[in-house]
């Protein structure tokens, strides 16, 4: 299935709009990560272990829209996008929300 932040995929007509699809994920980080992304806060360089979890819940999200769109008979989700929210008591939880439109093109 084709997804895209785009309103229009070039050289495709859209036929037909099955509309708003969303996937949603909730992924909680624990102890250690804080800790050793703390340590890496105070010494520099990236956090392996949290862009790990952004990219776990980002694919998530989307494989959980994609699904959504193909019950509904889409080919295609055009106009994708993706927020990003931390939630929970301290913000110890990532809250990834996929947002687009199922279509079919032809």
């Amino acid at each position: 299935m084709l997804v895209t932040t785009t309103n229009t995929v070039e050289g495709k007509k859209v036929v037909k709009y099955l509309g708003l699809v969303t996937g949603e994920t909730i992924i909680g980080a624990n102890i250690f990560k804080d800790l050793f992304a703390g340590i890496r806060d105070i010494v520099g360089g990236r956090s392996g272990s949290y862009e790990q979890v952004l990219r776990e819940g980002k694919n998530t999200a989307i494989n959980e829209m994609q699904q959504y769109a193909a019950a509904l008979g889409a080919n295609a989700i055009i106009g994708v996008d993706l927020d990003y929210e931390t939630v929970g008591s301290g913000g110890s939880m990532l809250m990834v929300a996929a947002t687009g439109t199922a279509v079919i093109i032809e």
